[in-house]
C-alpha cells in the first residue's frame, strides 16, 4: 500500500511513465506560449504592413492618372498647334493661288490686246495699198498700159514700206552662196561657170522678221 505522501512525492518528481519532471513541461507550455505571442506579432505587423501599402496603391495610381492627362493635353495643345499651322498655310496657299490666277488672267488679257492692237496698226497700214489696188482696178480699163504698170508700181513700193515698218525684210539671194537656213533649193544645175552651189536664180523671194524666217527663198542652186 502506497502512503498519500509518497505519491505526492512522486508526483512532485515527475510522471511515473515519462519520468520527465513537472518543471520542464511547464518551461515546454510557457515557450508554446511565446511562440504563439511571437506568430500573433507578425501577423499584427504583417496586416499593419498590408494596411500601409493599400494606403500607397491609391496614391500612385493617382499620380499615374495625373501623368497620362498631362500627356495627353500636351499632345492635344500640339495638334490643336499642328492644325492652327496648317490652316495657315492653307489660307496662304489660298490667296497664293487666286493671285498666280489673276496675274495669268490679267497677262493673258495684256497679250491678246497687245496682239490686237498690233494687227490693228497692221491693218491701218495697209488700208491704203487696198485703196490704190481699188483705185487701180477702177481705172485698168481706160488706162494706157504704161500708166497701169506705173501705178502696181506705186502700190507694190507702198507695200514694201508697210512691211519694212514692221520688220520685214525681203530675202533675194540671187548670186548668194546656198544657206539651208534661209533659202529652198527647188533645182540643182550645173554650171562651171558659177561657184559649188551658188544660188542662180530666185523662184520666189523669201520674208524674215528680226532673226526669225517666215518664208525662205525658193531658188535654184548652181553644182560642178
Amino acid at each position: 500500500m502506497i502512503k498519500n505522501d509518497e505519491f505526492i512525492s512522486d508526483a512532485e518528481q515527475g510522471s511515473p511513465r515519462t519520468g520527465e519532471p513537472a518543471q520542464k513541461k511547464s518551461r515546454k507550455k510557457t515557450g508554446n506560449d511565446q511562440g504563439g505571442v511571437a506568430a500573433g506579432s507578425t501577423a499584427t505587423g504583417s496586416a499593419a504592413g498590408a494596411s500601409a501599402g493599400g494606403a500607397a496603391a491609391p496614391a500612385d495610381l493617382e499620380q499615374l492618372v495625373q501623368e497620362n492627362i498631362d500627356a495627353e493635353a500636351e499632345v492635344l495643345d500640339g495638334l490643336a498647334k499642328a492644325l492652327a499651322e496648317a490652316e495657315e498655310l492653307r489660307d496662304r496657299y489660298l490667296r497664293l493661288k487666286a493671285e498666280w490666277d489673276n496675274y495669268r488672267k490679267r497677262t493673258e488679257t495684256e497679250r491678246a490686246e497687245e496682239r490686237s492692237r498690233a494687227t490693228q496698226r497692221l491693218v491701218e497700214k495697209l488700208l491704203p495699198v487696198m485703196d490704190d489696188m481699188e483705185r487701180a482696178l477702177e481705172h485698168s480699163d481706160t488706162a494706157t498700159e504704161e500708166s497701169l504698170k506705173e501705178g502696181i508700181a506705186q502700190v507694190h513700193s507702198k507695200l514694201q514700206g508697210v512691211l519694212l515698218s514692221e520688220g520685214v525684210q525681203a530675202i533675194d539671194p540671187k548670186g548668194s552662196p546656198f544657206d539651208a537656213n534661209l533659202h529652198c533649193a527647188v533645182s540643182i544645175v550645173e554650171d562651171a561657170q558659177a561657184p559649188d552651189e551658188t544660188v542662180l536664180e530666185v523662184f520666189q523671194k523669201g520674208y524674215a522678221m528680226g532673226s526669225r524666217v517666215l518664208r525662205p527663198a525658193s531658188v535654184v542652186v548652181s553644182s560642178k
